[in-house]
């Protein structure tokens, strides 16, 4: 079994992949752009060793023999808080709804292109930088609504004082949110600011993420009070937390 090689200076990949010339390649091409990465074909395998080596990041197929990729992301989610890249057909919406549900931070379509693929990888890899360094500007780190907490230092958020559990793309997305209260931020911001690529308005991401959250932090999926949908705009996260 190949091990991933511990690199200060480059991300720890975890390619799960069974088509071997593909992950082959992609993994090639991950190294020449200065990373480290590993390959696993089995899917039965990949739980066991993500847990264990704990990959900076994961690129997981949604195809793959012993078990499929959502199966795998949803058992890995609770022990793994590093981002996972799914890879899917085009085709497979429902699918992509899935593995975001289960925890998936991002997808690419196949057939992959190694640019695009990258640029997913090192905007996660960058996100996972401690939040205080993107808020040393003004200084914010923890916003309070009523009885929700969100610290962007500590990336995490406090519901009536209990940890809430979200996925490092959730929590991006909530506090985006909650640090710009009273504005109506658009998908096309949303999507820039967070993936750093142009909204193909198509992309259902960050609409699974906000029905996602908003259980997690105490909001009616039905009559949302603090995530509301504004119609044909985007979202809009309610300063007071009231309507």
């Amino acid at each position: 079994m190949e091990t991933i090689v511990e690199n200060a200076d480059s991300g720890r990949i975890l390619i799960v992949e069974d088509d071997e010339r593909l992950a082959a390649l992609t993994k090639e091409y991950l190294e020449n752009n200065g990373m480290s990465a590993a390959i696993e074909g089995d899917g039965a395998k990949a739980v066991a060793r993500i847990l264990e080596e704990q990959p900076d990041l994961v690129v997981l197929d949604l195809m793959l023999p012993g078990e499929d990729g959502v199966s795998i992301c949803r058992r890995v989610r609770p022990e793994y808080s590093g981002p996972i890249l799914m890879l899917t057909a085009r085709t497979d919406d429902l699918d992509e709804v899935l593995g975001l549900e289960m925890g998936a931070d991002d997808y690419v379509a196949k057939p992959v292109r190694p640019r695009v693929l990258l640029a997913r990888i090192r905007a996660l890899m960058r996100r996972r930088l401690p939040a205080v360094e993107k808020t040393e500007e003004t200084g914010v780190i923890r916003l309070t609504f009523g009885n929700l907490v969100v610290d962007s230092a500590m990336r995490e958020a406090w519901l009536e004082n209990q940890s809430v559990d979200l996925t490092s793309a959730e929590f991006d997305l909530l506090w985006l949110l909650c640090s710009n209260a009273g504005r109506v931020l658009s998908r096309e911001e949303i999507f820039e600011k967070l993936r750093g690529i142009e909204y193909d308005g198509q992309d259902r991401s960050i609409d699974v993420r906000v029905s996602r959250i908003r259980p997690k932090i105490g909001d009616d999926p039905m009559h949302p009070r603090l995530i509301k949908t504004v119609r044909s705009k985007g979202y809009l996260f309610v300063k007071t937390g009231t309507d």
